[in-house]
């Protein structure tokens, strides 16, 4: 059997694959719909500049667009939620938290996902009832009654992934309050403003070495 720690850390590596496989496609989504919103500006004024030459030739535009985006908005919207969890990327209270050291951080940092666990659990249920009621009314968009229940269970279904991310920090919190000087594994890590500076220089020391004629903080693709 492995111990707590070895599951705790087994269990980590797991969910972050998924959840770093649920940010990649996020991201896809969000591509995607930049490249659609492109094609669709292109195809108005292409056709609208052909349509004063040629009267004949009808404005163009993609049929559905906004009903398209709006289904698509939900992917970029909430599939990163739990990949953010885990960088420790939502709104945190830092300023004081970084003031804390010992059982006491991890206790207030226990508390604080104790309270995201309980509010994800009521979103679960708020957000799976209006999954049901799109599914059993059969909901749909306006412009091309484009289904909405597959949108819908989006949520409900990231949540739950939310929520075993949360589950699993509380788990590793609880472990540090029992022994506070055991290493952290599956929490963030607070960074104070020495040690974000400290690897911010480090950053830039990297890139000079990897590119001695860039200005610092420039990226490659900067340079002329």
């Amino acid at each position: 059997m492995p111990s707590g720690r070895d599951l705790l850390s087994k269990l980590d590596r797991g969910s972050a694959k998924l959840e770093d496989a649920l940010n990649l496609v996020a991201a896809i989504a969000i591509v995607g719909v930049m490249v659609f919103g492109v094609a669709q500006i292109l195809s108005r004024s292409l056709s609208s500049g052909l349509h004063k030459l040629v009267p004949s030739i009808p404005p163009i535009a993609i049929y559905g667009y906004i009903d398209y985006v709006q289904f698509v908005a939900v992917l970029y919207a909430i599939l990163g939620i739990a990949y953010c969890q885990r960088q420790g990327g939502h709104i945190r209270m830092e300023i004081v938290l970084a003031t804390m050291r010992g059982r006491m951080l991890w206790l207030m940092e226990a508390f604080a996902v104790f309270l995201g666990a309980v509010v994800t659990v009521l979103l679960i249920i708020g957000t799976w009832d209006n999954f049901h009621n799109a599914w059993s009314r059969g909901d749909s968009s306006m412009d091309i009654n484009l289904p909405q229940w597959p949108a819908k269970l989006v949520v409900p279904v990231m949540l739950v992934v939310l929520l075993w991310r949360l589950l699993l920090q509380l788990w590793a919190y609880a472990k540090l309050v029992r022994d506070p000087t055991a290493p952290p594994v599956g929490v963030p890590l607070i960074e104070d403003a020495k040690k974000a500076a400290l690897r911010e220089v480090d950053e830039a020391l990297a890139k000079l070495e990897a590119d001695p004629g860039a200005p610092p903080g420039a990226s490659p693709g900067d340079r002329g």
